[in-house]
Parts: C-alpha cells; sequence; structure tokens
C-alpha cells in the first residue's frame, strides 16, 4: 500500500503527547514477492521466513498471505504490549478468525468485546485455584494407564500417546466421571481436527459440495461430535445433583446470561469443542516438544530426571517455560483493526489489517533473551523475562485461560514418566517444525528411546 498523508481520523493512545510525530497512513515495508508466493513459503518454511523478513525490515514489517487481509508482523515488546493491551472494541482478536469455521461462531476464540469478557469470567474458575489443582491424580492416573503399554528399548513417537493423554484429561475435566459415553468422543475429535487443520486456511474451500468434498466432510464430522454433546447436556440438565457436580459442563448448563436467560445448546457446544481441542493439542505437542528437546541437550535431561525423583518441581517448571520459549506450539496472537484506522510505531495502520505477534521473533531476539539458541532452563529461574517479549499464551484480556492448567498438566504428565522410565538421549538432528494450520508440532512426533527404570 503506498504511504499517504495522515487522515483526520486517528485511533491513537498517545495522542496527547505534542511533540510525537504524526503516523504515516498504510503500512510498513515487507517482502515484496508475490502474495501466492509468500503464502506458499510461510506453510512450507514459516520460522526461516518469519525471521528472515525480520531481519531485513525489523521488528515490524508487512506479510501477505491468500485468503487473509493485510497482515503487520510485529516483534518489538513495546509494540506488542500497546496491541495486546489495547481497547477491545479498537482492535478484536475473534473477529474473522479462521477458527470460528471449525469450533462454531460462540467459541471463546471467535467472539469480541463484552460477549467475549463474560464467557471469559465464566470460563477461568474450573482452569485456576483449587478445583483446577484437584485434576492432578486424575491426570496421573491416566499417563500411567497411557504408559502401561509404552514400548521400552525402541524407539518411540511420543506426539500420539500424549495426544491421548491429554485428550483423556480435558475430557474428564469438562464432563467428569464419563468415561464410557466419552468413548466416541475421544475417537471423533482427533479425526475432526486431523482433517480441518489441513484446509482451515483454505477459506476458498469451506462450502458443503457434497459428502465427498473436504469441508462436506468436516461438517458432518462436526455434526456426529454435537449429537454427542447434545447427549450429554440433555443428561446434564436432567441430574437431580447437577448442583454438586465440579466439571465444566454443569457449570455451562447452569450459567445464564445477563438477561437470566440460560445459554443454548449450540453455545454450549461451541465452548465445550473449543476447550477439548484447544485444551489438547497444545498441550500434546509441548510435551512431545520437550521429550525432543531433552533428549537433544542430555545435562538438562539429567539434571531434570534428577530433580524430578527428588520430588522438586521447580526446574520441571522452568524446562515447560524454556520449551515454549523454544518452540511455542502456537506461534501467533493476532489483533485485527475496526471501525478507524490505529496507530502502531510509524504508521497508522488502515481497518481491516490484521497486526501478529510470532511468539518466535521476540522468544529467539538475543536483545531479550541471552543466547537464545540455547536450551537452558536455568535462565528462567534466575529472571522472569517481560510479560510481551515472552508470550507463548498471548497476553491482555485474552491471555489464554488455560495457562496455568497446561503447566501443571505438563508437570503431571512429565514427573510420571520420568519416575517411571530413563531415556536415552540422542545424537540426531533437531525436528522441525510442523505446521497444523493453528499448531505447531515436532516433524518427527518427539522419538526418543525408553528405558524402564531400575
Amino acid at each position: 500500500m503506498t504511504v499517504t498523508e495522515t487522515p483526520p481520523v486517528v485511533s491513537r493512545p498517545d495522542a496527547t503527547a505534542p511533540t510525537t510525530p504524526q503516523p504515516k497512513y498504510g503500512l510498513p515495508p515487507g517482502p515484496r514477492m508475490p502474495k501466492s508466493l509468500q503464502s506458499a513459503g510461510f506453510m512450507a518454511r514459516s520460522m526461516p521466513m518469519l525471521r528472515r523478513a525480520r531481519d531485513k525490515y525489523g521488528r515490524m514489517y508487512s506479510f501477505n498471505v491468500i485468503g487473509f487481509p493485510d497482515f503487520v508482523m510485529i516483534s518489538d515488546p513495546e509494540l506488542i504490549k500497546q496491541t495486546l493491551t489495547a481497547d477491545p472494541t479498537v482492535l478484536h482478536a475473534g473477529t474473522g478468525s479462521p477458527l470460528g469455521a471449525v469450533l462454531g461462531a460462540n467459541s471463546l476464540l471467535a467472539i469480541d468485546e463484552d460477549i467475549h469478557l463474560r464467557q471469559r469470567r465464566l470460563l477461568l474458575p474450573p482452569f485456576h485455584g483449587e478445583r483446577m489443582q484437584s485434576y492432578a491424580d486424575v491426570f496421573a492416573e491416566i499417563a500411567d494407564a497411557e504408559m502401561d503399554a509404552w514400548q521400552t528399548d525402541v524407539p518411540m513417537r511420543t506426539l500420539e500417546p500424549m495426544q491421548r493423554i491429554t485428550l483423556r484429561a480435558i475430557l474428564r475435566t469438562i464432563f467428569g466421571a464419563h468415561d464410557e459415553s466419552l468413548e466416541t468422543l475421544e475417537e471423533l475429535i482427533p479425526r475432526m481436527v486431523n482433517h480441518a487443520t489441513k484446509y482451515l486456511l483454505l477459506r476458498f474451500l469451506h462450502y458443503d459440495l457434497g459428502p465427498r468434498s473436504p469441508w462436506g466432510k468436516f461438517l458432518r464430522m462436526r455434526r456426529e461430535i454435537d449429537a454427542q454433546l447434545d447427549a450429554l447436556i440433555a443428561e446434564a440438565k436432567a441430574d437431580p445433583e447437577l448442583e454438586d457436580r465440579a466439571d465444566v459442563l454443569a457449570l455451562l448448563v447452569q450459567a445464564t446470561h445477563e438477561d437470566g436467560t440460560p445459554m443454548s445448546n449450540e453455545e454450549i457446544r461451541d465452548q465445550l469443542l473449543t476447550m477439548m481441542v484447544a485444551g489438547h493439542e497444545t498441550t500434546a505437542s509441548t510435551l512431545a516438544w520437550a521429550v525432543e528437546r531433552l533428549t537433544r541437550n542430555p545435562e538438562v535431561l539429567t539434571k531434570l530426571t534428577e530433580e524430578v525423583r527428588r520430588g522438586d518441581r521447580e526446574y520441571l517448571n522452568a524446562v515447560f517455560d524454556e520449551t515454549l520459549r523454544v518452540r511455542p506450539t502456537v506461534i501467533f496472537a493476532v489483533r485485527s483493526v475496526q471501525k478507524e484506522p490505529y496507530a502502531l510505531g510509524e504508521y497508522l495502520l488502515p481497518v481491516g489489517t490484521r497486526i501478529a505477534s510470532p511468539a518466535p521473533l521476540t522468544h529467539d531476539d538475543p536483545r531479550l533473551f541471552k543466547n537464545p539458541e540455547l536450551y537452558r532452563p536455568e535462565r528462567f529461574l534466575e529472571e522472569r523475562p517481560s510479560n510481551y517479549a515472552y508470550i507463548p499464551f498471548g497476553g491482555g484480556v485474552r491471555r489464554c485461560i488455560g495457562a496455568a492448567f497446561a503447566k501443571m498438566e505438563f508437570a503431571v504428565v512429565m514427573e510420571r514418566m520420568l519416575n517411571r522410565f530413563d531415556i536415552d538421549p540422542t545424537t540426531e538432528k533437531f525436528e522441525p517444525w510442523d505446521f497444523r494450520s493453528v499448531t505447531f508440532a515436532p516433524g518427527g512426533g518427539g522419538v526418543a528411546t525408553f528405558r524402564q527404570r531400575s
């Protein structure tokens, strides 16, 4: 877009500063290759492409992806802070999100402003405080049951076992003790997610052209899941002991809007699916990445194993943080400019512009993290980084509500694994990033060889 004179209407937090230069209307410079090539490069080699653009154009540059409005990538913590803490009526996060097509229009990830804040307040309690801590024994039980079937003394992919653990854990958290009735969901959800992620960013395919069309297949899977959820919702509404239940479904069934009306089945289903998908994919990928990183950093693996077996969780928490620094599973926190142009840095961004804060671009910045190429959990014990330099869970009022839940689940699963097995280090090359439309997982599946602990 050509830079022109500043239009009269400005959304500008610091407009009262008389000496501040007026921003230029338009977009900052960025890669000049055609949108098709930028899109293909992003899909194939996201991280190298984003980093090369940052090194060439600086901490704020334009980027183009087919099917989306103009993107502006930012990696300056001050600009990230301004963006992620902006008035939610000025910058939206849910509007236009491709996740709405998969998770539903009522999903916490697809709504904005007051309705988002109300839903967020409703969903926070199960993922914090004493209620969250009560899930630890359940997570340990699920992890042990899965690990009982692990093969030892041979290389094994860890991503899929971790996905099974985290899916069962979030299902138990959401629905309580419904093991048999959840078997269908446990089979349907991974199948739907694996199918939907192939086409999530290809919006031109989001049409039902029959049962064999890509989106037609997805919509039929979604209807199967909705039918299962409707049955569980009906069961919860008929439960005479509903008020005594502590699961998320019971909470949603009893919730009401400000006018006193209950949430509709569609609203409840969209929020349940959001928690099921987001609550297991990301944590499973983080667990697999941790295995991948630890096997390539034997000193860290040895120290962690010793600390865990002594019952100390401090270093384990640092491993969680460092794993998400070097291998964040969700790399973008995105906001879109609403209603009027938005001043950010030296530019006045047009309405519709999407502002993305890619976590890897701050997490590997030597100005923000000393020797960022090293996998060194000790850095999180020595000094906590800025909230807007370290952003694996986003920030502001839309920071991931499951951050503390994920950290606790990660700790429980890793403790069970390290107390049961010894893990062989490896000299294999690092596993590549596997882009799954929303999350990044280890391309080799987080392969490791486990030995039964004597």
